[in-house]
């Protein structure tokens, strides 16, 4: 879990019920530093400001790791602006190109704020495409929208006609906030990538 900033205790208490549910060992942890990126074998970048946890991943001189080890392999889950912070683009909606700090791990452009700011927060049922995901309550919350995607990304779930959740090989990115759900269905789903199973259903 990057540990920097965000929705932090909730990706944390979700993670430690889908390793309950599913019966595996395993323990929860912050990344704040180089060696923490090191010796994870899953990574989460939460929910928060997407612009705050560029900058602070860069002061803490942990981008180059994390861009190591998410090329390398390592199950990634984005959420919201977690999702940003992993896009290879992400302008804003109203205000434009933002030249904030992005990893490039995740081929895709990303669109902020796409359904609106902080009142226009809503949920909405969707049909995800992982193993159990007929029926998924999206949580949204100033939530960005993928604009375009490379040959490599796979569509998990659309909203409307805006995509908002994709994944590429062992990286997974959502628009909504999984953590906030009653489901942990997303979090099982990455525990399954770094246990070695199968990355679709």
């Amino acid at each position: 879990m990057l540990g920097l900033q965000g929705d932090v205790e909730e990706h944390l208490s979700a993670t430690q019920t889908a390793l309950s549910r599913l019966g595996r060992e395993g323990e929860p942890t912050l990344v704040k530093s180089v060696e923490d990126v090191r010796r994870v074998s899953a990574l989460i970048v939460p929910g928060g400001e997407s612009t705050v946890m560029g900058g602070l991943s860069s002061v803490k001189g942990i981008i180059p790791a994390l861009r190591e080890r998410i090329s390398g392999g390592l199950p990634t889950l984005g959420t919201c602006a977690g999702m940003i912070v992993l896009a290879r683009k992400a302008p804003d909606r109203v205000v434009g190109e933002t030249n904030q700090i992005v990893l490039g791990a995740l081929d895709i452009s990303v669109e902020r704020n796409s359904f609106g700011r902080q009142r226009e927060s809503f949920e909405a049922e969707l049909r995800l495409e992982l193993p159990g995901g007929e029926r998924f309550r999206g949580v949204f919350i100033r939530a960005p929208a993928v604009k375009s995607m490379g040959p490599g990304v796979k569509e998990l779930a659309r909203l409307g006609e805006k995509v908002v959740a994709v994944q590429q090989g062992r990286i997974v990115g959502t628009a909504f906030h999984p953590e906030l759900s009653e489901s942990t269905l997303v979090h099982e789903y990455l525990i399954k990538l770094a246990t070695g199973q199968p990355e679709r259903a």
